[in-house]
């Protein structure tokens, strides 16, 4: 039986070293080698999505991979592709590295310079677990078999935004329409999720930080569901240790939250840390949330470049959401979108805090009326980043669509360009 390697390496020297090695394997069909855990993670979710059989049975992580580091990156494989065997290749063959290998899920690990006697027995005994472990899967096992639910993290330009009114709406939308769904809660020093849907809850993102593997199963005790239905993971009450989640901490959470719920909805507040930087990186889509006014709109060019310089999110892949706006306002949609260089969601949130002030103020964010036009936006906001289809948009909250918030956008742009005209128009 043929067996497919894809390898992650970062080196170039590297790459051709084990591209030659491996076209030299019997029965090895090895793909081209990708460069960063990004695409990595990205092949693999593309090719899970397609079916089971088409990820390969092995994945090489060489240590010097990047921007994610090695033995997190196999982790969240194992977690997000169990069927694959991930093997590390380390110029450390030390026992303390082979035993935090196999804790990451890794299936067996190479030393450096590679040797064609070691290559060929870890990449057999590799792809032979990886063909067990789907020929189980396919006699009707529930293991997670694909790629995970989606991520969506919404971050404010800077604090006072809306960020949170945001990320629970959005929430609320998706499982409305019958997708299960956890809100996260990392802005870490002054997140109040709970205090938006009236939570008294001991536990907290805090009480994951010790924990070394942090599996669904593990997850779920930190996890608060919500009488909505909402699983809801919150902030911790004292800010000061937000500083206990780190980045590692932060993978390991959004990778178990993927694999548990269809939906992962993060709120990472205004002020980047570790943490939520690393949620951003992870998400499949990232939502910027700005006013429209000259300090907000600065404040998200600053953000747009912040993660640009990180690395962990381009411009043109990020969301820009217009919070409170309102037609008579000078600076409109198209040219926040010129100056962040991201893209304007077609939906705007018009300026009525009146809908919203009574929902907030007595911690009952679920409640607000179907006919707000806030609420409206927002939804319509959650079909255009699929976290809801139209049809089911409509159905749940009466005409929740985004029709209001495209004609909006319509409206504002006859003094634009043709092309800016029928962008905000949607068409």
């Amino acid at each position: 039986m043929t067996t497919r390697i894809l390898s992650a390496v970062g080196d170039a020297d590297a790459a051709r070293s084990i591209t030659t090695l491996l076209s030299q394997l019997p029965d090895a069909e090895p793909a081209s080698p990708v460069g960063d855990s990004t695409t990595l993670l990205d092949t693999l979710a593309r090719l899970a999505g397609e079916s089971i059989d088409e990820l390969p049975e092995v994945v090489l992580v060489h240590e010097r991979i990047g921007p994610v580091p090695a033995l997190e990156l196999i982790r969240e494989v194992a977690l997000r592709f169990p069927a694959v065997g991930v093997v590390l290749i380390t110029t450390d063959a030390s026992p303390g590295l082979f035993s935090a290998a196999m804790d990451s899920g890794a299936r067996g690990l190479i030393g450096l310079p590679l040797s064609y006697e070691d290559l060929v027995t870890r990449v057999q005994a590799a792809a032979n677990w990886s063909i067990g472990v789907r020929r189980h899967l396919g006699q009707g096992s529930d293991a997670f078999t694909g790629p995970g639910g989606t991520v969506v993290a919404v971050a404010g330009g800077k604090g006072g935004v809306g960020t949170t009114v945001v990320a629970v709406q959005l929430a609320l939308a998706a499982h409305a329409s019958g997708r299960t769904t956890a809100l996260v809660d990392l802005d870490l020093q002054s997140g109040d999720i709970a205090s938006y849907l009236d939570v008294q809850f001991r536990r907290s993102i805090v009480d994951l930080a010790s924990i070394q593997d942090i599996s669904p199963r593990v997850l779920q005790d930190a996890v608060h569901t919500h009488p909505t239905g909402l699983g809801l993971l919150l902030a911790p009450g004292e800010g000061e240790r937000g500083e206990e989640v780190t980045d590692r901490v932060a993978r390991q959470i959004v990778s178990a939250l993927r694999q548990r719920y269809q939906v992962v909805v993060i709120d990472c507040g205004a002020l980047m840390n570790s943490a939520n930087a690393t949620a951003v990186e992870m998400a499949d889509k990232a939502v910027l949330v700005t006013t429209p006014d000259v300090v907000s709109v600065r404040g998200a060019k600053r953000m747009v470049r912040l993660w640009d310089r990180l690395q962990i999110r381009k411009a043109e892949e990020t969301i820009t959401l217009v919070n409170r706006y309102s037609r008579n306002t000078e600076i409109q949609p198209p040219l926040i979108e010129r100056i962040t260089g991201t893209r304007v969601a077609r939906v705007v949130v018009p300026a009525n805090f009146k809908e919203l002030q009574g929902v907030v103020d007595s911690g009952r964010m679920q409640d607000l009326e179907a006919k707000s036009t806030v609420k409206q936006a927002l939804w319509g906001l959650a079909a255009e980043l699929g976290l809801v289809t139209s049809a089911e948009n409509e159905g749940k909250g009466g005409k929740l669509a985004n029709d209001r918030g495209s004609v909006a956008f319509g409206r504002r742009s006859r003094g634009t360009t043709s092309r800016e005209g029928k962008r905000g128009t949607g068409g």
